[in-house]
């Protein structure tokens, strides 16, 4: 793993920025999807089921049974059951607490105010097919049920065979899922976004995907709403002469065997743990059961950079907004106010990003690619909207018409200054 100096700022940013997530090529792929699901519905639908998946889609089957889930617990040791409900519970404690309430603002006759409403249908994707993200699914589904949210969705595809990956029913059934389909890629987001007989179309989709999915996300956006165009996943890790090299090693690793195009990032002061964490990286890379996946991410993303001070690794981690960012410092907690741009921070030698991943509560579903600068981690607010409402009696209006009445003409818009003084003028003729 390479290690630069940060004096030399072009090679480390040359090094950090990386290519953008969406090809053009996927994107015209994705935009026939789209155009097919949105005019054809459910036979397009089943048909690229059949293409894709190597499932035998149709009306009777897309839904899971009662019964599937059922045999679904059947298949997971209650062990890890139990560990799913924990983090469930965890997840609900921390995102209950963010739920919104409305608000008034009352002078005499006038009266302005704020609704917070939930949305009506939440379409959660869940990626599927050999792989299992239990995770995912709670960290979708309980805020959107926090919220408010009535019905929630829940699409993955399913194997060739047309079972679903049984640790992923026993978290939606857990997290408390409406519905579940087995429909998963673009296709299940045009569904989603436009509806067809079978999939109710949604009012948000939220969850991971790979890049057809997130290619498809952008294009519907606007027909429906999104959580966020999630890139692959980095870590960057702050860390002093305190910080042990093993811990920021192994949480790197944990980053770079996501896939590929992860980033692991350290930045610190201290060449003796520069130089320790990049040896400890080689000696547990081939320990790995995704050790090619690792390489290539470390290979290609994998940084480490030595700073001026604790403080240059601020501006720089800042500047680069990273999805996870570790602070292992001395007195970790100080510095969370040198923090300005960062999904999620875990402070200490003890708060591995890893712990928020699974267990912790704090949501996964994150901002990568820079731009935690603007955005924010999925929440129960992600599925709420906020409507405003007036509310003024003659008295109130007649006290400012004047003032609307001037505001109006200044931008040129008479027909609006005179629906306010119609009211007052009508009288006078009447």
């Amino acid at each position: 793993m390479r290690i630069y100096e940060s004096n030399d700022i072009k090679a480390v940013w040359d090094r950090l920025n990386r290519k953008p997530l969406l090809q053009q090529s996927i994107t015209g792929k994705v935009r026939e999807i789209i155009a097919a699901v949105s005019k054809k519905g459910d036979l397009a639908l089943f048909d690229y089921a059949k293409r894709f998946d190597g499932f035998e889609l149709n009306a009777q089957n897309i839904r899971v049974t009662k019964r599937e889930i059922d045999e679904a617990y059947t298949l997971v040791p209650d062990e890890l059951i139990d560990t799913i409900k924990k983090s469930a519970r965890n997840i609900a404690a921390f995102h209950q607490p963010q739920k919104r309430r409305g608000y008034e603002l009352k002078e005499g006759g006038a009266l302005t105010g704020r609704l917070v409403l939930p949305m009506r249908r939440a379409g959660v994707y869940v990626p599927g097919g050999k792989a299992a993200y239990p995770s995912s699914v709670l960290m979708n589904i309980i805020p959107a049920k926090i919220a408010g949210v009535k019905e929630v969705i829940m699409v993955t595809p399913p194997r060739k065979t047309g079972v679903v990956e049984p640790l992923t029913l026993i978290a939606a059934d857990i997290a408390g899922a409406d519905s579940i389909l087995k429909i998963g890629g673009a296709q299940a987001i045009a569904a989603l976004a436009y509806g067809t007989d079978s999939v109710p179309m949604a009012d948000i989709i939220t969850g991971p995907g790979n890049a057809y999915v997130t290619a498809a996300k952008r294009e519907v956006f606007g027909k429906v709403g999104i959580d966020m165009l999630a890139g692959p996943s980095e870590v960057l890790i702050i860390a002093d002469e305190t910080a042990n090299p093993v811990y920021v090693a192994a949480d790197l690793l944990s980053q770079a065997e996501h896939d590929e195009m992860a980033a692991s990032v350290l930045l610190t002061p201290c060449k003796e743990l520069a130089r320790k964490t990049a040896l400890e990286i080689n000696r547990r890379l081939d320990s790995l059961p995704r050790r090619d996946i690792a390489k290539q991410s470390i290979d290609n993303f994998g940084t480490i950079v030595v700073t001026e001070s604790v403080d240059e690794a601020f501006e720089i981690s800042n500047a680069y907004a990273p999805e996870h960012l570790e602070i292992i410092v001395r007195e970790p907690a100080k510095q969370l106010s040198k923090v300005a741009n960062a999904g999620a921070v875990f402070l200490g030698s003890y708060s591995p990003e890893t712990l928020g991943d699974y267990f912790a509560g704090t949501n996964h579903v994150l901002p990568t690619s820079g731009t935690a600068r603007f955005s924010s981690p999925l929440s129960a607010d992600s599925f709420t909207k906020t409507v405003n409402y007036v509310y003024y009696d003659k008295e109130s209006l007649e006290k400012c018409r004047g003032d609307i009445e001037r505001f109006a003409r200044a931008e040129g818009l008479f027909a609006h200054a005179q629906s306010v003084s119609a009211r007052f003028d009508m009288e006078e003729i009447l």
